[in-house]
């Protein structure tokens, strides 16, 4: 697998979907560009509560920060596959951020998570776009991997099929493993 420009198509799980899915499952995925480590810009984004929040806060723990909007098509259609990620994803230690940059908040997204199942992800927002601008972001929805050091490795823009086998396996590499605790490796001893 080359390591810039991965291209991950959906594959049967989009091109069995109706309507415009297979469009993209026919190539207008998204590419998966790793370009990195390149360190990351700081921005503010609200937990559920309100709560500022920074990538520094979850120190050591990979990230796959997702920019996305309750009235944007193509990230509507990649939650489940993002929420799937996320319990893949999370025995690794890697948290999926799906920040949403909708204007009304907690008071939009909350039921729009609810209504469409998404259970996984947590409510994190992004109301005022901050992150997007502080990432040169051109458009939702974008998703950028962040490694253990708090370094982006690598971008996409457009939906993808987050839970397919070959992306969970490319998030993981990007991420890079786990950082074991001195109390882990002596009791492995």
């Amino acid at each position: 697998m080359p390591r810039r420009g991965l291209l991950l198509a959906a594959g049967a799980t989009l091109a069995a979907a109706p309507g415009g899915r297979k469009a993209r499952a026919a190539g207008a995925m998204g590419k998966l560009a790793e370009d990195g480590p390149k360190p990351l810009p700081e921005f503010v984004f609200l937990d559920a509560e309100g709560q500022e929040r920074r990538v520094a806060d979850f120190a050591g723990t990979g990230l796959l920060i997702n920019l996305w909007a309750t009235w944007c098509a193509p990230c509507v259609e990649e939650m489940p596959a993002l929420d799937r990620a996320q319990a893949a994803l999370l025995p690794d230690g890697i948290q999926v951020l799906a920040l949403s940059s909708d204007r009304g908040g907690k008071a939009v997204v909350e039921p729009f998570l609810r209504d469409k199942k998404i259970a996984r992800l947590g409510l994190w927002l992004d109301p005022r776009g901050a992150a997007g601008r502080a990432m040169g972001v051109r458009g939702l929805p974008t998703t950028v991997v962040v490694d253990r050091q708090g370094r982006e490795t690598a971008r996409l823009e457009g939906a993808a099929a987050w839970d397919a086998p070959a992306m969970l396996a490319a998030v993981r590499r990007l991420v890079g493993p786990p950082v074991r605790k001195p109390a882990e490796d002596e009791a492995k001893t």
